[in-house]
């Protein structure tokens, strides 16, 4: 098998929230963009946060992510899997991403939301040991994937909302208050 590749991070200089997955499926890396497979929920859930909707092209949504403040990338550089699920990622083939060189970029960032519970182990494991101790907050969100069909679409863009709520509380206490490094 050959191994898979991430895209480039959506970015913004001036980004203090930063989402993760683990890597983009089959589907997305056909079509060149984060969450192409028809099913997955992240655009529809940040159309309704953000207005960053499925109507939008792909790049008037990525506009949308960086004008709200949101970076958007995977936590893996690349690996093999035979399938888009995560639980197919063969561990030894993991590759992580550059966080060292993407948070000196992105010195704002105070929040990173990882998008299901793949995401968050590969991150925990492999980056976060190898990370400067910036002051950042780290919290998983349920999967928007398909596979993930234990929580109704009205559950997930519940739990998705404290990316907004976050971001507003990050941009009226820059300044005044520090965050911690959870884990």
């Amino acid at each position: 098998m050959t191994p898979a590749y991430c895209f480039a991070p959506i970015e913004d200089a001036n980004a203090t929230v930063l989402i993760l997955g683990s890597m983009p499926g089959k589907a997305s890396l056909r079509a060149g963009q984060y969450y192409a497979h028809p099913r997955n929920l992240f655009w529809p859930i940040l159309g309704e946060l953000v207005g960053a909707d499925l109507a939008l092209s792909y790049q008037e949504r990525t506009r949308g992510l960086q004008s709200a403040g949101i970076a958007l990338w995977d936590v893996l550089e690349s690996c093999v899997r035979a399938t888009s699920l995560d639980s197919d990622i063969e561990n030894n083939s993991l590759v992580p991403n550059d966080f060292t060189s993407f948070f000196s970029s992105h010195p704002k960032i105070a929040r990173v939301y990882f998008n299901g519970a793949k995401a968050e182990e590969c991150y925990r494991k492999h980056v976060l040991p190898t990370v400067a101790k910036e002051p950042i907050i780290y919290e998983r969100l349920p999967s928007t994937s398909p596979t993930n069909a234990s929580m109704s679409y009205a559950q997930k863009l519940v739990a998705w909302e404290t990316i907004v709520k976050q971001r507003q509380t990050i941009r009226s206490t820059r300044g005044r208050t520090t965050t911690v490094r959870a884990g």
